[in-house]
């Protein structure tokens, strides 16, 4: 099976080896219970908000035959202090074009919440309290959308907010997050897909 990974740096694992992003994990995981899945493609570039994800698949043109898509943008926007409104049609977007790669299969395209990152110790400039609240209005966008649009939605934010603190979950870089904070999220993911396809049997 082939698996396409959208998103900015959460997805590709800044600071990391790339074995040890979540895609890969997944990849692995699910490999121990006999799933073969490729990741054949990753988009996906540190400071990425959602335009720029855009602009790189109208480049890329992947293919619409892939048979898992996993979708996190929106924490580069929350940083810039882009328009809700704004993040809230250009997500619309990319989940359309993530279900299409997907085989016009929603429920094969799998979006994760948008992290914490003003309770990471890399944030010393803003207030923490006012970006937790900024970024649940994002995740609330991306929720809503995804369900609306039959795409199964993760909250992988509340696991970033309990390992803020602590440094074995988080890269070098006090601000992305290690191999164990992703595979939290990989296992997870892994959790859904096989009950997924043992649904379609």
């Amino acid at each position: 099976m082939k698996y396409l990974a959208l998103g900015d740096s959460y997805t590709i694992g800044e600071s990391l080896d790339f074995r040890d992003n979540f895609p890969s994990q997944v990849c692995a995981l699910l490999k121990k219970e006999n799933i073969q899945l490729e990741l054949s493609d990753l988009i996906a570039v540190t400071g990425w908000t959602t335009d720029e994800l855009a602009m790189a698949i109208a480049e890329k043109k992947p293919a619409h035959n892939h048979d898992w898509v996993t979708l996190l943008i929106g924490v580069n926007n929350q940083y810039r202090k882009r328009d809700i409104r704004e993040y809230e049609w250009q997500f619309y977007t990319l989940l359309c074009q993530a279900i299409l790669f997907a085989g016009n299969r929603p429920r094969r395209v799998i979006v994760l919440s948008i992290p914490d990152w003003g309770l990471t110790p890399f944030n010393q400039e803003r207030d923490s309290t006012e970006v937790s609240h900024e970024i649940d209005a994002f995740n609330a966008v991306n929720q809503k959308i995804a369900l609306e649009m039959g795409a199964h939605y993760i909250d992988i934010t509340a696991s970033t907010r309990e390992h803020a603190l602590i440094e074995d979950f988080l890269a070098n870089d006090g601000l992305h997050y290690s191999r164990d904070e992703y595979a939290i999220w990989a296992n997870t993911i892994k959790d859904y897909i096989v009950k997924q396809l043992k649904s379609e049997q």
